[in-house]
């Protein structure tokens, strides 16, 4: 345990120094505060546009940042040809992944925290009271990115960071329009209907994660016809770490696998 919690250490600080992550989150933060500009173009719309504006630069941004981490993460290793002087030493292949897993998702938590701030600052100078709701959809988001940046991680286990990106990208658009497909589906039968409810069990769901412009708008809010309480946000959470946890389990095999001569 020691050796995955010196990997997850090590992989964060390698992280916080990567000025592209900057770059990202910088801009993120440029759109929440470009949010007040914009709110005070509304008639009395001025609290829910900063809000709708902020959740979607969290949740772009940080898909952003989990894809660029994710698909980095185990090649960079292998380009700088580090991995040759870390496997040799006493751990194991499943303990280097699963440290940098852990190292990885500890980084996008401190993202999505700072940018959560920013947006809560962002309401408060907007005069709203902290809402609860705004919390909520700011940990769906986190839950989004631990998904997204843990398939990124089973790409980066055999490609290279290119296609490995092309392919989390594909999943991230395909995983939010899962309810198009069940209707294409349903509309299409036959071979069609098989093929795509069998790919709906593989693809994950990310609608679940995605906070629609009502989710923060009333106190019994919905995302995608589920009511956000307690219970939604515990299946959601069973459902991003377990998916999470499979995907890491699938890159551990994979990167076993491999022959690094």
């Amino acid at each position: 345990m020691n050796r995955i919690i010196a990997i997850a250490h090590n992989t964060f600080r390698e992280a916080v120094r990567n000025k592209i992550l900057y770059s990202l989150l910088f801009f993120a933060i440029v759109l929440i505060i470009s949010a007040l500009a914009l709110g005070e173009l509304t008639l009395g719309e001025q609290v829910r546009l900063t809000r709708d504006l902020g959740l979607y630069g969290i949740d772009m941004f940080g898909v952003l940042i989990a894809i660029f981490l994710g698909v980095n993460l185990l090649y960079k290793e292998l380009s700088l040809k580090t991995i040759y002087t870390i496997l040799p030493k006493p751990i194991h292949r499943f303990e280097f992944v699963t440290g940098k897993w852990l190292g990885m998702l500890v980084t996008l938590a401190i993202q999505i925290a700072v940018m959560g701030a920013v947006l809560y600052l962002a309401l408060y100078l907007q005069g709203a009271e902290p809402e609860v709701q705004t919390a909520k959809a700011i940990f769906l988001l986190y839950l989004n990115v631990m998904v997204i940046t843990s398939i990124a991680l089973v790409f980066s286990s055999f490609s290279s960071p290119f296609l490995s990106g092309i392919f989390a990208i594909g999943v991230f658009i395909v995983g939010r329009s899962i309810a198009d497909l069940q209707m294409i589906g349903d509309r299409a039968g036959g071979t069609t209907k098989t093929v795509i409810d069998a790919s709906i069990h593989v693809i994950p769901n990310l609608q679940l994660f995605f906070p629609s412009g009502t989710i923060v708008g009333a106190e019994r809010v919905t995302v995608n016809g589920a009511f956000v309480n307690a219970e939604y946000l515990t299946n959601a959470s069973v459902y991003g770490v377990g998916y999470s946890l499979v995907a890491l389990f699938v890159a551990i095999i994979i990167f076993s696998r491999r022959d690094f001569v």
